[in-house]
């Protein structure tokens, strides 16, 4: 099937040969017709199946059809809420891309951003906002957007949204909102919390699912490292150093452990940016830049980065801490393998992260391949067998450091140095 046979204009059409797309990806031959009949849907789209074009296409189709270039002030006819300034960020440029060719005006609204300017922007008119739900309530108490004329609302990764906690603020948009209005719900994975959603939002919905629940890229090569606590950092640099790694996105779990691996990496001569809540809305844009022009390295973040990061062909992603949520896990990885790449995804996972893992394997239904020669000390990953560090041996009383330190033949720490991806100076694998 070809764009031209879904129904969508010759602006559109223009717009999307002039991104080099000629077939559509599964998601959108389903859910594009479906939401050209204005039916509500709920869709379950795995991360870089072409989710966020399933529906901006369909919504910039329908609000040019009705379109009334006389009409002043303009209404905002379309509201798209995404849970993090990121993914409203691409989402926005995605409607801004298709809708090149389209006299319509849209409106980012996050927070992090000047909320004067803002104000400004939306007292002369758009047609379609894309907001995150904080912000966006900001706007509403103070009166400064009116959601009265809103024909369309799409939720974009609304399990993230629940978890982090906006449910609350989701209910008060949309009682903002007029109650005849069509209703696009798109989310990573179906839960029971997604599903009362659904049932409080949608009339009728067409279901979609383009992929198995839960499921990762099959494209994806998953492994995991057992390494203790202590030496991640040092096998991090390693394996990026010693392959050459380009490009490299590293989740770490906090804030201040983004910025303290960061300063780590720089030590071994990996030219790397931190990315998490605590930096302006400027410095997160800037660190991105850099990572996609590949001025730098690696790129550390917490799960913020988790959703909606659309990297070309990123080809590694490493978990330095794994998630405590198991569904966090399949988001991580899902910024990898997209667009039918091939993509790597390693967890470096120490003892105490043994049930983390467990988690996340019962979520996938299978084991994930482990690396037994890390170059350090065998660990245990099984849930009960993993030994607290320096506990007394059973047998002779004594601590035992067997898991606490590096093999015996592992000669000094790695000298720092080296740059551009190459192994720092003086670096040889750790155990050899």
């Amino acid at each position: 099937m070809s764009f031209e046979q879904l129904g969508l204009s010759e602006p559109l059409l223009k717009a999307i040969a002039e991104q080099g797309y000629t077939t559509p990806t599964p998601i959108q031959t389903q859910a594009i017709p479906v939401i050209l009949k204005g039916q509500d849907v709920l869709a379950g789209a795995q991360t870089g199946t072409g989710k966020t074009a399933s529906f901006t296409l369909p919504l910039l189709h329908q609000l040019c059809e009705n379109f009334d270039p006389t009409a002043k002030p303009r209404r905002i006819r379309a509201l798209i809420l995404a849970p993090t300034r990121e993914l409203a960020q691409q989402v926005f440029d995605s409607v801004k891309t298709y809708g090149a060719h389209l006299p319509l005006r849209a409106e980012l609204v996050v927070g992090g951003a000047s909320i004067g300017m803002q104000v400004r922007n939306l007292q002369h008119g758009c047609d379609i906002v894309v907001a995150t739900p904080g912000r966006l309530l900001d706007h509403v108490q103070q009166r400064t957007i009116n959601l009265s004329n809103v024909k369309i609302l799409v939720l974009d990764e609304a399990d993230r949204m629940l978890d982090m906690g906006f449910l609350p603020d989701v209910k008060r948009v949309m009682g903002a909102l007029p109650k005849q209005r069509q209703n696009l719900l798109f989310s990573a994975t179906i839960s029971n919390e997604i599903s009362n959603l659904a049932d409080q939002l949608l009339s009728n919905p067409v279901n979609i699912a383009v992929a198995k629940q839960n499921a990762t890229a099959e494209n994806v090569t998953q492994l995991v490292y057992g390494i203790n606590r202590e030496y991640k950092r040092e096998l991090l640099s390693y394996l990026i150093g010693s392959n050459n790694w380009r490009q490299v996105l590293i989740f770490v779990r906090t804030k201040h452990g983004a910025d303290r691996l960061e300063k780590q990496l720089a030590t071994d001569g990996i030219r790397s940016v931190a990315l998490h809540g605590d930096k302006t809305q400027g410095a997160r844009n800037k660190a991105l830049e850099y990572f996609k022009n590949g001025k730098v390295t690696a790129m550390v973040a917490t799960d913020i980065a988790a959703r909606g990061l659309d990297i070309d062909e990123l080809p590694h992603v490493i978990n330095f801490d794994l998630p405590q949520v198991p569904e966090d896990y399949i988001h991580r990885i899902g910024r990898t393998g997209r667009a039918g790449a091939s993509g790597a995804a390693i967890s470096l996972v120490c003892p105490d992260e043994a049930h983390l893992l467990a988690g996340i394997e019962k979520l996938l239904k299978k084991e994930i391949p482990r690396v037994a020669d890390t170059g350090y000390e065998p660990v245990s990953l099984r849930v009960n067998d993993a030994p607290k560090k320096n506990a007394p041996n059973k047998n002779t009383g004594k601590k035992d450091y067997r898991h606490s330190k590096p093999a015996a033949a592992r000669t000094g720490k790695p000298k720092p140095g080296g740059s551009g991806g190459k192994a720092p100076a003086g670096r040889r694998k750790p155990g050899r």
